[in-house]
């Protein structure tokens, strides 16, 4: 387990960065490396100091908080992020966790929250209120049944329809199709046009998705 718990803020509001250096500063589980003034500099922090835990606000220059969630996902997933911040509307609550955040913490939460809100993260535990995780809960179940539902459409396409489905999902280019089934390309691209209508997809690799998902390719 380890001694103390390394961590970087990001927040661009001087008054509350210092309210929350307050708050800390009693800590001793807790050693503050630093409190970045925008979305660039956390990065910047966050790989100089490689921290265990960043606790990061949404609404910051250069780059937002879930741009940085993004980020350091990609490049340090092993630096725990816990989004800070006044908005608590299921949106920003989804688009953070499904950005790599293991927590989203309200700036008016008590301070003894707080802190054990960065330490459960430095433990690799998810940092959710209660009414939170119900309602990430409730918004996985309905992506789950959509993706189900897309899922059955697929009954409602043609032979032909689903060889060029097929043949999407294998990464192939509308001329590609065209010369592979003896089309002319208007007519694949029409075929496209169906395939995407009726499966209710926004795009060839979403048509793409859900044939892998049921077994196509």
């Amino acid at each position: 387990m380890m001694d103390r718990v390394r961590l970087v803020i990001a927040e661009d509001d001087p008054t509350m960065c210092r309210s929350l250096k307050m708050i800390l500063q009693t800590e001793e589980q807790i050693d503050l490396l630093g409190c970045a003034g925008d979305g660039e500099q956390a990065l910047q922090l966050t790989m100089q100091f490689e921290p265990h835990v960043l606790l990061t606000d949404i609404q910051m220059p250069r780059l937002n908080g879930i741009e940085v969630t993004r980020r350091i996902a990609r490049s340090a997933p092993h630096v725990r992020v816990v989004i800070w911040t006044v908005m608590g509307d299921d949106q920003t609550l989804f688009e953070a966790i499904k950005a790599g955040a293991i927590g989203y913490l309200l700036k008016d939460s008590p301070p003894q929250e707080i802190i054990e809100s960065i330490l459960a993260a430095a433990r690799g535990e998810s940092i959710l209120h209660p009414a939170m995780a119900i309602r990430i809960l409730k918004e996985f179940n309905r992506l789950r049944e959509t993706e189900v539902q897309k899922s059955d459409l697929i009954l409602d396409l043609t032979p032909r329809e689903l060889e060029i489905l097929k043949l999407i999902a294998q990464g192939k280019r509308n001329q590609e199709i065209a010369d592979e089934l003896c089309l002319a390309r208007a007519t694949v691209r029409n075929y496209i046009s169906n395939i995407l209508f009726k499966l209710h997809a926004n795009s060839r690799t979403e048509a793409a998705m859900i044939a892998v998902k049921k077994g196509l390719i």
